[in-house]
């Protein structure tokens, strides 16, 4: 069985077949915090997967140095890459070769037409992606991220920020306590893969607390922001494409105004190399199970 990722599924399910004496694979095995409240419950989730497996499939040296300080077997440890940026450069190949106009598909997502006109096409004025989610952000720290987008906002007039909203009402309260009804600012409901992976493509650069983005929009030249305060996933931050900036209004609004406003260091940043992989993890992954059991 192979499994994929850090929620409770992937560890319930792990559990079941090791039980049953089916060896389990874990894609994206190794991404630590080693702060076993941030991100909760994932990193709990992962922690307790890594001994059940017996392959693990690391996207990065790091994850795989992660998993043998944890006493996990060197020859049951692969560095393939991450299998998301297969999933990704597929999905943009795909999207790429879709006939629709750019703000007419904006508006199909939800994007009013007086912000798909501005924000959408050629020589539309920028908008910002912003994506957020976590539980620890739950409270002061959602507001402090929607007090830091207002100000951006205000700041930046001709800006866009597009925020597709996530369904917890832990989330959609304040979020649309202090930004519903701005201008610049439009709040559309969550999108679906393919679509969201057309958003980012589309985006200036993205604010997210999401692990997946993380991984993804440097592969589309897309910086990230990343509003949380420990990550899993440091190869971005020492790679540089990925600047955590924590739920801190002040912090948000400078590294977001320093993207804006420093065309030679956002020109920088989008051209850095993924460090989460090539688009071959699929492949590695299959490669090494063939080898394995054949």
């Amino acid at each position: 069985m192979l499994v994929q990722g850090d929620t409770t599924s992937v560890f319930a399910a792990s559990l079941a077949a090791t039980f049953a004496d089916v060896p389990v694979g874990h894609v994206e095995a190794g991404l630590r915090t080693y702060q076993m409240r941030n991100p909760w419950p994932e990193e709990v989730n992962r922690r307790l997967t890594s001994p059940l497996c017996r392959w693990s499939f690391a996207p990065t040296e790091t994850s795989r140095q992660n998993l043998l300080q944890e006493q996990i077997p060197a020859d049951s440890c692969f560095v393939t890459g991450n299998t998301v940026i297969d999933a990704l450069l597929m999905t943009r190949d795909r999207t790429q070769l879709e006939p629709m106009n750019a703000s007419k598909k904006a508006i199909n997502l939800g994007v009013s037409s007086e912000f798909a006109v501005r924000h959408f096409g050629q020589n539309a004025n920028p908008f910002l992606l912003i994506t957020g989610h976590r539980r620890e952000s739950f409270g002061s720290g959602f507001e402090n991220i929607c007090r830091a987008l207002l100000e951006l906002s205000e700041t930046h007039p001709g800006l866009g920020l597009l925020y597709p909203v996530h369904l917890n009402p832990a989330v959609q309260e304040p979020v649309n306590r202090i930004l519903g009804g701005h201008p610049s600012i439009e709040l559309i409901q969550p999108a679906g893969y393919q679509d969201f992976v057309w958003l980012m493509d589309q985006a200036k650069f993205i604010l997210s607390d999401s692990g997946g983005v993380q991984e993804e929009a440097p592969s589309l030249g897309k910086p990230v922001l990343v509003m949380r305060d420990s990550t899993e996933r440091p190869e971005g931050v020492a790679a540089g494409t990925c600047v955590l900036v924590g739920t801190d209004t002040k912090r948000i609004v400078a590294e977001a105004n320093r993207l804006l406003s420093d065309e030679k260091e956002f020109a920088r940043r989008s051209q850095l190399q993924n460090p989460y992989g090539d688009g071959q993890a699929c492949k590695r992954i299959r490669d090494i199970l063939e080898q394995d059991l054949s």
